[in-house]
């Protein structure tokens, strides 16, 4: 019968059980929204409120900044009115250094020594191979799309750069591995600085010949005798900063060593456990103020800016070619590593950090972000400590992925608009040298101008093309910087994933682990009376 009229009996089941199953996923949903209560919604709101405060800040930002800009602001006065933003910076650098110290040195303490070691061997080699992706994906995007077509004389130049030696940036590099005193390291990075020096050159004569000179003529002896050379030498130098390198690779053997000294190392494990733990309070406690913060840094830095007409056709392409390959390696290539290697969805994860991201597109600076990295990565995402407290400080001062996308990019941009051909062993020059240049790049804001200078001198460019791209510069490092962020967040994920055996062999040998939270705590709580009760009554008096 079915037959007659043409149409298959299997096809027709098929169908029927599709539209059953959307019926009754239908259905389910109806049933879902019709159960959600008003203490639903309330709950909802509650939990998400930091997320959701931020997000708006961020939007209202945008359109605060654009609204102001027709007013033509002095610049006192857009400092004025940039201030809360800056308090916000300000606090989160202020927890940045204890908090390094605090999470290497309890996360290291609380592995063994095999179980660190098998953590920083992962982690290195995934920071290693998303940076050589992010590269890459650079360099492939700039070489399709070509934004650098035509000349650069009618572009508008920006700034001043300051010229630095390859050899002595990496140099400098190593030296501040080992910092000479742990309190300078605190507040100052060293640095190699140039200046002019005099040299006498003795050039060698003809006897006879001197001795006719200084017959003729004392003075034109002495000038033949000796000559002055100017040289241009490295001198020892230093700028403001935190000392990130050297402070992580400090915490990292004192950690290792601590954790070596079994009970003896148990005092100082105990003291760096409650440093961190009251370090994270204070983040709990900043974070009602970040919105504000975020909102009148966006604002401040959209009326700050340069006006948009200098942004021409080659610059505007430059942004959107930079912009492209971000997303792809934050939204295609980061995902998809977390997805192949955890079997796990990544858009939850990533949904776990979204304060994390704002964050980072609001300050520009990794650094700056890292005490909220730490909060929705632990709280939010359920990531172990163990994990974050070692690869977090380390990422957000090696890992750099945006940084190193962005100075292959930018490279090749300033060879393109120089009508420079490069070759394929320029191109894998500048791809190593983007990878190592990015190590080198503190996380602070536009330190990637920085170590450009050495992408650029490698392949012999014109460093002072750089100020051809400043003009982009402060929005585009927001951009870096948020994927920066992101590449470090899932590289704990993936580490932890990766480190599970360890983790969980590591709590059955030690019982009750030291890192493990006490069930009856919350974490981060603002205000913690209640285990209070639960004191020795002798507690107050022991010394």
């Amino acid at each position: 019968m079915t037959k007659g009229n043409g149409e298959d009996p299997k096809t027709g089941s098929r169908m029927e059980r599709i539209q059953q199953g959307v019926r009754k996923r239908t259905l389910l949903a109806k049933k879902k929204v019709q159960s959600i209560t008003k203490d639903d919604v309330k709950s909802y709101l509650l939990r998400n409120a930091f997320v959701l405060f931020t997000v708006v800040a961020v939007i209202l930002g945008v359109i605060l900044g654009f609204s102001l800009r027709s007013y033509k602001m002095s610049y006192r006065e857009v400092k004025y009115f940039s201030f809360p933003g800056e308090l916000l910076m300000r606090m989160l650098q202020m927890l940045v250094l204890p908090l390094i110290v605090s999470s290497l040195v309890t996360g290291i303490a609380a592995l063994d020594s095999k179980a660190s070691g098998k953590m920083g061997v992962r982690a290195v080699v995934y920071y290693m191979s998303t940076t050589i992706i992010a590269v890459l994906i650079g360099i492939i995007i700039v070489v399709i799309i070509h934004p650098g077509k035509g000349t650069k004389e009618n572009m508008h130049r920006e700034g001043k750069i300051v010229q630095v030696t390859a050899a002595d940036a990496f140099l400098d590099l190593i030296r501040n591995m080992f910092p000479p005193n742990l309190v300078e390291a605190c507040f100052k990075q060293f640095k190699t600085n140039y200046e002019k020096r005099m040299f006498k050159v003795n050039i060698p004569s003809n006897d006879t010949s001197t001795v006719a000179s200084i017959i003729s003529n004392v003075s034109e002896a002495m000038e033949t005798l000796t000559r002055m050379k100017e040289e241009i030498v490295p001198v020892p130098g230093s700028v403001n900063g935190v000392n990130a390198l050297g402070l992580v690779v400090f915490s990292i053997s004192f950690g290792l060593v601590i954790g070596s000294m079994k009970e003896q190392g148990q005092a100082l494990k105990d003291f760096f456990d409650s440093l961190n733990e009251a370090i994270m309070r204070l983040v709990a406690l900043i974070m009602w103020y970040a919105p504000l913060g975020i909102l009148f840094l966006i604002a401040g830095k959209i009326v700050e800016m340069e006006d948009m007409g200098v942004i021409g056709g080659q610059l505007a392409m430059y942004t959107v070619t930079v912009i492209i390959g971000l997303l792809i390696h934050a939204v295609i290539v980061l995902p998809l590593l977390y997805f192949l290697i955890t079997r796990k969805n990544p858009w939850v994860f990533i949904g776990g950090l979204i304060q994390a991201l704002v964050t980072a597109l609001g300050t520009s600076s990794s650094s700056a972000t890292l005490p909220v990295t730490f909060k929705c990565l632990e709280e939010i995402n359920g990531v172990d400590k163990r994990v974050t407290r070692f690869v977090l400080p380390v990422g957000a001062t090696i890992n750099m992925d945006g940084t190193a996308l962005y100075e292959a990019l930018a490279a090749i941009f300033i060879a393109q608009v120089n009508n420079f051909d490069l070759n394929f062993g320029q191109i894998i020059t500048i791809s190593i040298t983007a990878t190592a240049a990015s190590i080198g790049a503190a996380g602070i804001p536009q330190a990637g101008l920085v170590t450009m200078v050495i992408v650029l001198t490698s392949v012999g460019l014109p460093t002072d093309d750089i100020t051809l791209i400043i003009a982009v510069d402060w929005f585009l490092d927001r951009l870096r910087t948020t994927t920066n962020v992101l590449g470090d967040s899932i590289g704990a994920g993936i580490v932890e994933h990766l480190s599970r055996h360890e983790l969980k062999n590591r709590d059955a040998e030690m019982g009750n682990s030291v890192i493990e939270e006490n069930e009856m705590k919350k974490p981060y709580q603002l205000i913690s009376q209640e285990n209070e009760s639960e004191k020795p009554l002798d507690s107050e008096t022991k010394m």
